[in-house]
C-alpha cells in the first residue's frame, strides 16, 4: 500500500553550515526577530535530538546562537524592522494595542522597541476600533437599527475581548458612522 518513497526520511544531523542554510532559507521567506529565528533553529536541533537519543545538542545550540548573531550583524534579522512591519500589519487588520504588544513579546521583541514605535506613530485606538468594527460588520455597521440594538451587548463583548477598552468600545457602538 505504501511505497518506500512515501516513508518519512530521518532528520539530518545539525551542523553549523546546515543551520546557516536553514536560517537563510527561512529568512528568504519570512521577516522575523532574532529570538524567533533562534527558536526555529533550536526546534530543528531538538527534532534531530529526539530522533537520535545519544546526540548531545549543546554544541548545536551554540552554533545556532552564532548563526543568529551573524545574521543580525549582516542585517538579515532586525528586531526594529520586524516590529515595525508587524505593528503596521496588525494595525491594518484592526488589532488593538494590547494584542499587538502581546504578539510581539511572544516573538521576543524588547518592550522598549514596542513602546518607542507606538510613541512615534500616531496610534489612535478609536480609529483602530472603528476599522475592527467595520471589518467584523458589528455595531454601526450592522444592516439595521433593530439589529444594532439587538446585538449591542454581543458587539460590546466582541470589542472588549479583542482588546479595546470598554470606553472606546462603547463610543464605537454608540456612534453612528455612515
Amino acid at each position: 500500500m505504501f511505497s518506500e518513497k512515501s516513508k518519512k526520511r530521518p532528520p539530518k544531523i545539525p551542523t553549523k553550515a546546515r543551520l546557516k542554510n536553514i536560517a537563510l532559507y527561512y529568512l528568504e521567506r519570512f521577516e522575523t526577530s532574532k529570538d524567533n529565528l533562534r527558536t526555529v533553529l533550536r526546534r530543528r536541533i531538538d527534532k534531530y535530538a529526539f530522533f537520535d537519543k545519544s546526540y548531545n545538542p549543546e554544541q548545536a545550540y551554540l552554533w545556532a546562537d552564532e548563526v543568529v548573531e551573524e545574521c543580525s550583524k549582516k542585517n538579515f534579522v532586525n528586531d526594529e524592522r520586524f516590529a515595525e512591519f508587524k505593528i503596521n500589519s496588525y494595525l491594518r487588520a484592526g488589532k488593538p494595542k494590547r494584542y499587538i504588544e502581546q504578539k510581539l513579546k511572544q516573538k521576543g521583541i524588547n518592550e522598549k522597541v514596542i513602546t518607542n514605535f507606538f510613541e512615534e506613530s500616531e496610534y489612535n485606538e478609536q480609529e483602530v476600533a472603528y476599522n475592527f468594527a467595520k471589518k467584523k460588520k458589528i455595531g454601526p455597521f450592522r444592516e439595521s437599527k433593530e439589529k444594532r440594538a439587538e446585538f449591542y451587548q454581543k458587539d460590546l463583548g466582541t470589542l472588549v475581548r479583542a482588546g479595546f477598552s470598554f470606553d472606546v468600545a462603547k463610543d464605537i457602538l454608540d456612534s453612528v458612522y455612515e
